[in-house]
């Protein structure tokens, strides 16, 4: 019986690694937000409530914030909503525009090792929070990220910025 579970929890863990790997029939954030400066990353549009970076760096806190969660107990997240949005509305420049892009890509791939450990259980509720498990919190990075990475995309399809 446990070799089974193993074995169920294995195929999990690596179905869940495929979803963070490869974007499949979706654009992955990378590819979304690839090619863009940073002038037009902070250009925002008059009937749209957010610009690309203000998305993108909205996903980098909040990726951010599930992968502390999870990792530290000790924690303390941002307040509600103001907390996980940036506090300008656009990159300062390249440099801080390409910081986000490195920080996404860093706490993707420690979020993915993270759920690989052998002697991590994913679906194990943690002890702080209110009864997540890694599980459910990749299933937020990847639910989360999805959404936003779509309204990405439509703004640069508006500004013709998509190929």
């Amino acid at each position: 019986m446990e070799t089974a579970i193993n074995d169920l929890i294995s195929q999990v863990k690596s179905q869940l690694l495929d979803r963070f790997t490869n974007s499949g029939a979706h654009v992955d954030l990378i590819d979304a937000i690839h090619g863009l400066s940073w002038e037009q990353a902070g250009q925002k549009q008059e009937n749209f409530p957010y610009n690309i970076w203000q998305l993108t760096e909205h996903i980098r806190i909040t990726q951010f914030d599930i992968l502390e969660f999870c990792r530290n107990p000790s924690y303390v997240s941002p307040n509600w909503p103001s907390g996980y949005w940036p506090k300008h509305s656009s990159p300062r420049d390249s440099r801080e525009w390409k910081q986000t892009q490195t920080s996404i890509r860093e706490d993707h791939k420690a979020f993915i090792d993270l759920l690989m450990r052998n002697d991590v259980d994913i679906f194990r509720r943690f002890d702080h929070g209110s009864g997540q498990s890694l599980f459910n919190e990749a299933l937020l990075i990847l639910d989360h990220n999805a959404y936003h990475v779509g309204q990405i995309l439509l703004i640069r399809k508006v500004n013709g910025w998509w190929p």
